[in-house]
């Protein structure tokens, strides 16, 4: 079975089913694919790390002996009780993803030890991976595909992980602090867990975004948040110098036009709100607008209106998915998106 939705997800995660005995968990970001796989083994076995329970092997342990992953599901535990097998497939070679393959659908069918947990991490596994295939298709096992990290995501992620250390931040302090964090889960944390030792762990203190500046300092010019402010705010050399300085420092092209989408998804916020009644400034702060960003953001959330946003809605899908086409221009794309939504908002007056 494939568990792909998030509430479906974190409920196995929490109580794995027991007719369940293999788990191939894959993906791109390979902190999602950790921390999963970690949250899984402590449900599976009492003590994950005891060699007595578990079994850990990598694809170079399958190069070097063939035989060695079906030895291990086939194995009892020294300590009697359930035993967890671990393989951590790193690479893409074919080889190891087809002896995975080939275990799990022995494993699952009951030839091999049934008292064994069968849990395989791997990268972004295709479609034509057999193990995915295998996966897919056995009954007892789950596939737990892993996307990229979202706001959502990374500001849960911060509350839960600085929770755990005892200190907080407040909602203006969240939203700036995973503004800056970087998508790839494992450097995520790394980020989180720092500012939880900046901000003095067991301290009990929640911090705002005034304590942050040092912390966080000075954001870099060339910030995706501020390339889209300026394409809002009728800026275009300030949007494209940023947005060239941002791709020097590794930010592609699908990254600026997602940094347009949520900024513009902001703005439609701020003005549904404001149709309806609400006052210009509470509705900025119900959006979550930043104290230092407001007086710009609504200058800009006077000048645009709904239907151009939606206009401009529709070029930003647009630029979205010919960013994911294999070879296109993705850097040129996004300048060229930024261009046009400052036009726009130099032709709305700002």
């Amino acid at each position: 079975m494939i568990l792909s939705k998030r509430p479906d997800v974190e409920r196995f995660l929490r109580e794995p089913t027991p007719d369940i005995r293999a788990v191939v968990i894959y993906g791109k970001d390979r902190g999602v694919v950790r921390d999963r796989a970690n949250a899984l083994a402590k449900r599976v076995v009492e003590r994950p790390d005891d060699p007595f329970d578990t079994a850990m092997l990598t694809d170079g342990d399958l190069d070097a002996d063939p035989a060695k992953l079906e030895d291990e599901l086939s194995a009892m535990s020294l300590m009697g009780g359930r035993r967890l097998v671990r393989l951590r497939l790193g690479g893409e070679k074919a080889g190891p993803d087809k002896q995975a393959s080939e275990a799990l659908a022995r494993h699952v069918e009951g030839q091999l030890n049934p008292d064994a947990f069968f849990l395989v991490e791997a990268g972004a596994l295709g479609r034509d991976s057999l193990l995915r295939k295998v996966g897919e298709k056995a009954n007892g096992c789950a596939v737990i595909p892993c996307y990229e990290d979202e706001a959502g995501d990374l500001a849960r992620l911060a509350r839960d992980t600085l929770a755990n250390d005892k200190v907080a931040l407040n909602s203006e302090a969240l939203d700036l602090f995973v503004s800056r964090l970087p998508k790839e889960r494992g450097v995520a944390r790394a980020e989180i867990e720092r500012l939880a030792l900046y901000l003095g762990p067991n301290s009990g203190v929640t911090a705002t975004a005034a304590d942050l500046t040092d912390f966080l300092g000075v954001e870099p010019e060339a910030s995706l948040s501020d390339a889209a402010a300026d394409a809002f705010g009728g800026r275009a050399g300030a949007a494209q110098t940023a947005l060239r300085r941002a791709a020097a420092e590794g930010e592609g092209g699908p990254a600026a036009v997602r940094a347009m989408s949520y900024y513009l998804g902001r703005l439609r916020r701020v003005l549904t709100l404001h149709k309806n009644g609400v006052d210009l400034q509470a509705a900025a702060k119900a959006a979550g607008v930043f104290w230092k960003q407001e007086r710009e953001f609504l200058r800009q959330a006077r000048g645009w209106n709904l239907e151009a946003i939606l206009e401009i809605q529709g070029e930003i899908l647009t630029a979205d998915r010919a960013c994911k086409t294999s070879g296109s221009p993705d850097q040129l794309l996004a300048e060229r998106l930024a261009l046009m939504i400052a036009g726009r908002a130099r032709r709305l007056g700002l």
